[in-house]
């Protein structure tokens, strides 16, 4: 994801504390340098408390498209939800111990429940299967409060790309653009016109503002000139969607209208840059080579399928795990220095040079 205006707090808050601001920014400056106990250690990291989980239960249930459901999730005491904003995704915790992210799609403003919309992936790794099989009304769960690193910036002009699936984290911010009055388009593609979610909730925020294009009534997908011709002069894009979706709208962004690209993922950018290495399992373990083109994460799960992971992007830390020897070359936007000092490593990103060895406990 690629934002130029950083989100104002990862758990949606409109603001900082002044004085936490100020007593974060004296610890940082001169925990590294005094040697007083007081002051040794910078107090946010690594030892923060974690934040306790949310308990929910599933409410509601519905199909929104071709192999697409739409989940209510809420507190199973009816108490309001933890506040978030327009891009948040949830972390679930799902009944077999996978943990997934899903994108908020309700609205902010309703703090009683939590919408989320799934599609099923024949090939994924069994979190989309799950939720399809088994997440039924009166199933209780556990997650993490919402996040936010795809904040919406409300710029005065402002093109939304969505495919697919790609459509719930926009979803908050079409509604909350045009509740603000801005100047906005969204254009929404898939493979055909019952794979795209909320086509009805869509049509009526405004249809002269929405496009829906399916491939399969244009002889293919749509171009990245195609998709930012709909951008107003100056715009800000946001998109999310498959990879060569997103691929084509950064080639195409220079020659058109929009100023500025802020994207989501659906899952890890394709390895360009990369070195082969080899991971092994242990001091005597099997040794597994990495290819330059595939994550350690992968070849490790091969090995290990029982091995946790969730985003595959290096933020969410699920896949952790504990480095014994090697040089390794940390990609990932979540540990801290102390903890890679201290072995933590997230093999979804992190790499190595070509010929060196990662042992890991494992």
């Amino acid at each position: 994801m690629d934002l130029s205006t950083p989100p104002p707090d990862l758990y949606g808050r409109p603001r900082a504390d002044t004085f936490f601001r100020f007593l974060t920014a004296f610890g940082d400056r001169y925990s590294p340098a005094l040697g007083s106990p007081l002051l040794r250690r910078n107090p946010r990291r690594p030892h923060s408390r974690p934040t306790e989980a949310l308990q929910l239960v599933v409410t509601a249930r519905r199909r929104v498209a071709a192999d697409v459901v739409e989940l209510t999730l809420a507190d199973p005491s009816g108490g309001p939800l933890p506040g978030w904003q327009p891009g948040a995704h949830l972390r679930l915790a799902l009944p077999s111990g996978r943990e997934r992210h899903y994108s908020l799609c309700g609205d902010p403003a309703e703090r009683s429940g939590y919408r989320i919309a799934v599609r099923r992936l024949p090939d994924g790794g069994g979190g989309s299967a799950e939720i399809h099989d088994t997440l039924h009304p009166g199933t209780r769960l556990a997650a993490r409060r919402p996040r936010n690193g795809f904040a919406f910036c409300a710029e005065p002009a402002v093109l939304f790309l969505a495919g697919g699936i790609g459509i719930t984290p926009l979803l908050p911010m079409v509604r909350e653009a045009r509740r603000n009055g801005l100047d906005w388009h969204l254009v929404h593609t898939g493979r055909s016109a019952d794979t795209l979610p909320f086509a009805a909730e869509l049509r009526a925020l405004d249809p002269a503002r929405v496009h829906r294009r399916a491939d399969d009534e244009h002889g293919g997908p749509p171009t990245g000139a195609e998709l930012l011709a709909h951008a107003p002069r100056g715009a800000a894009v946001y998109c999310c969607g498959p990879a060569p979706m997103l691929t084509a709208v950064q080639r195409a962004l220079d020659a058109s209208p929009a100023a500025s690209l802020h994207f989501e993922r659906f899952g890890a950018a394709p390895v360009t840059d990369g070195e082969p290495f080899t991971v092994r399992l242990g001091a005597d373990g099997p040794e597994l080579p990495v290819p330059a083109d595939r994550s350690a994460l992968d070849v490790l799960r091969e090995a290990r399928p029982d091995l946790p992971y969730s985003c595959k992007q290096g933020f969410c830390g699920t896949c952790e795990v504990r480095l014994l020897a090697g040089a390794p070359d940390h990609r990932d936007r979540r540990l801290t220095p102390e903890r890679r000092a201290d072995g933590a490593l997230l093999p979804c990103v992190s790499r190595a040079a070509a010929g060196e060895t990662l042992v890991l406990d494992l």
